[in-house]
């Protein structure tokens, strides 16, 4: 099972899009979390309403999505466990944009051609892993060797 969460493609290609992911949400997740840049931090922001009724307790939902934010960011930066912090952060994506930006429409400021941009990005990492220059690589090419 830990193999298959670690593969990966051999391309360069995924690099510029874990780095561009990673920095997004490490910094959305630092907000929601920490409350840097002027975010709520995260006693306020699980204190406000999940997006969708099912979501119950409210704190327990809304702070797993920030938290989600700020360690699956990391691993995707770093290419460690890829995959899986891309699902995590497809999920928040999708929650969010189907529980709060959906009904603004489909242009910025508040619409959901971001999510889509951002939602595009953890597919392709999803189906690609984390690449060459990631710890998934390095973990997958260093599995059988003695040292």
């Amino acid at each position: 099972m830990f193999r298959r969460l670690i593969a990966t493609t051999p391309t360069w290609i995924t690099v510029p899009l874990r780095l561009a992911l990673g920095i997004i949400f490490i910094a959305h997740g630092l907000q929601l979390v920490f409350g840097t840049w002027n975010g709520p931090g995260l006693a306020k922001f699980a204190a406000f309403d999940p997006p969708f009724h099912f979501m119950r307790p409210a704190w327990l939902w809304m702070g797993a999505a920030a938290l989600a934010q700020l360690i699956s960011g990391a691993l995707v930066l770093t290419g460690l466990l890829t995959r899986v912090g891309a699902f995590l952060l497809t999920c928040v994506m999708l929650s969010a944009l189907f529980g709060v930006h959906l009904s603004h429409g489909f242009f910025l400021p508040a619409g959901i051609e971001f999510n889509i941009a951002l939602l595009g990005i953890t597919f392709a990492l999803l189906i690609a892993g984390g690449g060459r220059a990631s710890i998934d690589a390095a973990i997958a090419n260093s599995r059988g060797r003695r040292w």
